[in-house]
């Protein structure tokens, strides 16, 4: 499980056990560095960090745990690394992707988001909500997600090229009122995409559908899981 961009282990609350009970698959969940408890991360990020993610950390965490087979499940920036790392690499170990809430490329309505969530940060609750979870990583889990995403040069940030890429089948999943996305996310992966893709519209959500309508997702989620091959060949 890969977690968004202001995410950590703690932010996807009972999502893993239930995912355990409803699938009987095993379970992995990290930090990446600079957010959670995980080791901080100088800053500024680069504009390539979710492909850093993707290519260098990402195998090296897959190897670490002796990964064999499973699912990428990713929300946010996780289902953007989740989608470069099978887009760029031929692992047979990976059988399917769970994207919730991927960005494929940058839309204006998300660097409005990100700069409405910077205000939020600067002047109201929001930077003591994300203690909670980040303690002394709070600022730079902030700001390497916020100011990297609000670099100008950002706004060329496109992953369409790693989607068309991709040779398991995959699970979007959406928020209807997402604010830092539009349906066009979504069409993306089914137009640009060479294999099968499911999508699943959570009415009622916004960013964060499995926590939003987490009974729905969580159908969506077990139901693809069901039809993914994932015996050993």
């Amino acid at each position: 499980m890969l977690h968004e961009g202001l995410g950590s282990v703690a932010q996807w609350r009972d999502v893993p056990d239930r995912l355990v009970q409803s699938t009987g698959c095993g379970v992995f969940l990290y930090s990446r560095r600079g957010y959670g408890r995980s080791d901080p991360v100088a800053l500024p990020r680069p504009v390539t960090y979710m492909h850093d993610e993707a290519l260098e950390t990402l195998p090296a965490v897959l190897h670490a745990i002796g990964f064999q087979r499973g699912i990428l499940l990713g929300h946010s920036d996780g289902a953007s690394i989740a989608a470069i790392y099978a887009g760029s690499t031929d692992d047979h170990r990976i059988r399917g992707l769970v994207l919730i809430a991927p960005h494929f490329f940058v839309e204006s309505v998300a660097l409005a988001g990100i700069a409405d969530a910077r205000v939020a940060y600067e002047t109201g609750p929001l930077r003591e909500r994300l203690a909670r979870h980040h303690g002394d990583n709070v600022d730079g889990a902030f700001w390497g997600w916020a100011a990297t995403w609000l670099n100008p040069q950002f706004v060329h940030w496109d992953i369409r090229d790693s989607v068309r890429r991709i040779r398991v089948p995959m699970l979007v999943v959406q928020g209807a009122g997402d604010q830092y996305a539009t349906m066009a996310q979504v069409d993306a992966a089914r137009e640009e995409s060479r294999v099968t893709v499911d999508i699943a519209v959570m009415a009622d959500a916004r960013h964060a559908p499995h926590l939003e309508q987490p009974g729905r997702t969580l159908r969506a989620i077990t139901d693809f899981i069901a039809s993914v091959p994932l015996a050993p060949y």
